[in-house]
């Protein structure tokens, strides 16, 4: 564990990269105690171990399990906690216009791999089936169930967000004030630094590594950041990247990056990739008419959108 000094009541950012949910994470916490810090960082990285296991398809005895096997065959009941995430990933998709979606077809071919051999009509005929409007939830039963044979669905989008929401609520609950949590080099910070000022984050146009043109304050919130730069597909000679419009089941390109601020990791999360399909304008709309959540977007042009809360 790397221990940060300062000179502030001798409190200390002690950290730990770890490996978790297939993706790296760094776990900061805020104290006068290495002992105590190592145990609380063993408390956060268990509970962030806990929800990759509640979220797992393959896990036996999870909800999620249960539910993609008996798509197309009868309701499952799931335990309160999936069934919420659940419902709060199908208001997700209602607010992107399905650019955000966990849904997925367990046989689709159709990937970031395979783009170049796609068709329209095969696009057209397997896209429909897999989407959250054909998720049914039952509030009173708490039942689940996926109304196509061959639907799956998956946290791979906002997963990992959740899991560091739920280790800072452990972190919090046993004693640990401030903090940050890195997932994927996505940030969740709560508190103070030791000097008593605001932590913040340095948000970068990706063509100019070096050079941030914003310094933003994200105590007390989470950071995330979509780039849609890095694996591409040719169709019809033009390059796209690797996120697909879920309306037309191809590449969509625009916009380079977005950043998103929110209260929560596993919104954050979640919002960051679906603005790069809906687009600036509706993007910034969208973001705009939210609480207590501001974005970021640059497009392919290196022209740079904030939000109205964000003064770059």
């Amino acid at each position: 564990m790397l221990a940060i000094k300062t000179l502030t009541d001798n409190l200390t950012v002690y950290k730990r990269n770890i490996r978790l949910m297939g993706d790296k994470f760094e776990i900061s916490v805020v104290g006068n105690s290495p002992l105590l810090a190592d145990e609380q960082i063993d408390i956060a990285i268990d509970e962030i171990n806990r929800v990759e296991k509640l979220l797992s398809a393959f896990s036996d005895d999870s909800s999620i399990n249960h539910i993609n096997r008996n798509a197309g065959v009868a309701p499952v009941k799931a335990d309160g906690e999936t069934f919420r995430l659940i419902n709060r990933a199908l208001q997700i998709s209602e607010l992107t216009y399905g650019a955000f979606d966990i849904t997925y077809l367990a046989d689709n071919a159709f990937n970031e791999n395979t783009a170049e051999n796609a068709s329209v009509e095969t696009a057209k005929r397997t896209l429909p089936l897999a989407s959250y409007k054909n998720i049914v939830l039952d509030t009173v039963k708490q039942t689940v169930f996926l109304k196509e044979k061959g639907m799956r669905i998956g946290f791979g989008a906002n997963g990992k967000g959740y899991a560091a929401d739920r280790a800072k609520y452990v972190l919090q609950m046993n004693g640990v004030s401030s903090g940050v949590i890195n997932f994927g080099g996505d940030l969740l910070a709560w508190g103070l630094q030791p000097n008593l000022q605001p932590w913040t984050v340095a948000d970068a146009d990706i063509t100019q590594l070096n050079r941030p043109f914003a310094d933003l304050e994200i105590s007390n919130l989470a950071f995330a950041t979509s780039v849609n730069a890095e694996k591409y597909a040719s169709i019809s000679n033009k390059k796209f990247t690797n996120v697909f419009n879920p309306k037309k089941g191809f590449p969509v390109s625009g916009i380079t990056s977005v950043s998103i601020l929110s209260p929560t990791a596993e919104f954050a999360d979640a919002l960051a990739t679906p603005i790069l399909t809906i687009g600036v304008n509706a993007g910034l709309y969208m973001i705009n008419q939210l609480n207590q959540v501001a974005c970021v977007i640059i497009d392919d042009q290196n022209r740079v959108y904030p939000s109205k809360d964000i003064a770059l």
